[in-house]
C-alpha cells in the first residue's frame, strides 16, 4: 500500500467522523485502481455517491491526499 495513502489518511483522522469506514472504502479502492489518477477518479465518483456526513469525510481524505 502506498505510503502517501497511509500518510493522508492519518492526517484526516482527527477530523472524520467514520474513520473505520472510510480506511476500508479507500484501501479497496486503492487496490482497484491502476494508477493514482484511477484512485481519484474512483474516490471522486464515490464523493458524488456519498451521503452527509460520510461525504465530508472523503472530501478531507482527498484534500490531505492531494496536499501530499
Amino acid at each position: 500500500m502506498s505510503d502517501k495513502l497511509n500518510e493522508a489518511l492519518f492526517e484526516a483522522r482527527p477530523y472524520v467522523e467514520y474513520y473505520e469506514k472510510l480506511e476500508n472504502l479507500v484501501k479497496r479502492l486503492w487496490t482497484e485502481a491502476a494508477t493514482e489518477e484511477n484512485f481519484l477518479r474512483l474516490l471522486n465518483e464515490e464523493i458524488e455517491r456519498a451521503e452527509e456526513p460520510f461525504r465530508t469525510d472523503l472530501r478531507i481524505f482527498l484534500q490531505k491526499f492531494e496536499a501530499l
